[in-house]
């Protein structure tokens, strides 16, 4: 019995975990339940899955979350604030812990859990793009290990050979990461230049939150995949490659050097690659239809507009600066992709915004989780004072 942490509980990824870990209660049961602000949401999953601990991320939360509970009849713990997340996805009610808290919070709650030894469950991409160094040593001392549920990067996870750590050695050419294109593919930058937020939002294919729907539709979600497969696979740049892939059934390939391409594919339905996760190695139902090819069609693909979508050069420039350059990417995009969302942002300037900042802060070395958020937090001040100064 797996007993499973899941942080960020009341968004789409923890709503897809918990459907799994319902189908399967002989396998796994959801002993942590952690998300932002929604207490009423958070309340009704605890009554419907009694863990053993909820934590609610705003402290001042903390008393609605005990008297929600206590209303209900809930004999769950709760605790508060990010020293709560910290000691939940380190502590002792959880083996498995899936990290679904979006951007930068989700950080060190991720970082105690890989020290910690847990099986940990990476969707938040930002973990790995502000401090992959840092995570890979929190790794190798907690000696537990780390699946992507990142679909493009469980497929990887599913098409590499078991020994991962050399990729040379595993004969391995290339990674591909598909992007569906978004929203906007098609279209030319003139197009961009009144676009609203629900626009943005609107995925073609896959059901997602607001931040991650708009890094979709600029192409820094994939830019960000970029970074993260660097650190997860030990693929250099050069050996990433993006294309673009409508249908989103393909959710990455792998070349070999004897010319074999492996390629997972599935419905787009995050699921799949969460059951994977869950039970790996052994596979069980996740409640996702049966890919049918026939009915499919056509499967196409397609070089991705580069200089319309110039989020995803601006990752690839940051891996290749490293030290802290990905985390002022990260940052900078965090701001700006919020204050599109507010309305004081057109979203043509979320890349000029994360330039702007990325060559007014020369990339420094990673030394510690100190100097990360040091880093994030210069970065967010320079970006907010950028943005005040030229684009608001």
């Amino acid at each position: 019995m797996r007993r499973v942490a899941v942080l960020g509980a009341t968004g789409s990824i923890g709503a897809s975990a918990l459907d799994v870990v319902a189908r399967h209660p002989d396998r796994f049961r959801a002993s942590v339940l952690a998300a932002h602000r929604k207490v009423d949401e958070l309340a009704a999953l605890c009554a419907r899955f009694r863990p053993e601990l909820a934590v609610i991320a705003d402290p001042a939360l903390l008393p609605a979350l005990q008297e929600r509970l206590a209303a209900a009849g809930v004999p769950t713990a709760a605790a508060a604030g990010a020293e709560g997340l910290r000691a939940a996805a380190a502590g002792e009610h959880c083996d498995t812990v899936i990290a679904a808290i979006v951007g930068a919070a989700g950080l060190p709650s991720t970082l105690a859990a890989a020290r910690a030894g847990k099986r940990l469950l990476l969707a938040n991409k930002e973990a790995v793009v502000m401090a992959g160094p840092l995570l890979a040593e929190a790794l190798k001392q907690g000696g537990g290990e780390l699946i992507p549920i990142d679909s493009e990067h469980n497929a990887i996870f599913q098409c590499l050979p078991p020994a991962r750590a050399d990729l040379a050695a595993a004969g391995v050419r290339r990674v591909v990461l598909t992007a569906s294109g978004g929203p906007f593919r098609g279209r030319r930058r003139e197009a961009l230049a009144a676009v609203t937020p629900e626009q943005a939002c609107a995925h073609p294919n896959w059901v997602m939150g607001r931040k991650i729907s708009v890094d979709s539709a600029t192409l820094m979600n994939k830019g960000l995949e970029v970074i993260e497969a660097h650190w997860l696979f030990g693929a250099r740049p050069e050996q990433i490659e993006v294309v673009v892939h409508p249908q989103s059934i393909v959710h990455s390939l792998v070349e070999y050097a004897d010319g074999s391409t492996l390629a997972q594919l599935g419905n787009p339905d995050m699921r799949t690659a969460l059951a994977h996760a869950l039970a790996w190695p052994q596979r069980v139902d996740s409640g996702v239809a049966a890919l049918d090819l026939v009915a499919l069609g056509r499967l196409e693909f397609e070089a991705p507009d580069r200089a319309t979508f110039r989020c995803l050069d601006l990752a690839y420039r940051a891996l290749a600066a490293g030290g802290t350059a990905p985390v002022v990417l990260n940052a900078a995009n965090e701001i700006a992709v919020a204050a599109f969302l507010d309305g004081t942002l057109p979203f043509l300037a979320i890349p000029e915004l994360i330039e702007a900042t990325l060559e007014a802060m020369p990339p420094e070395p990673v030394a510690d989780l100190a100097g990360v958020i040091h880093a994030d937090l210069t970065a967010r001040e320079q970006a907010q004072r950028m943005m005040r100064r030229a684009f608001c």
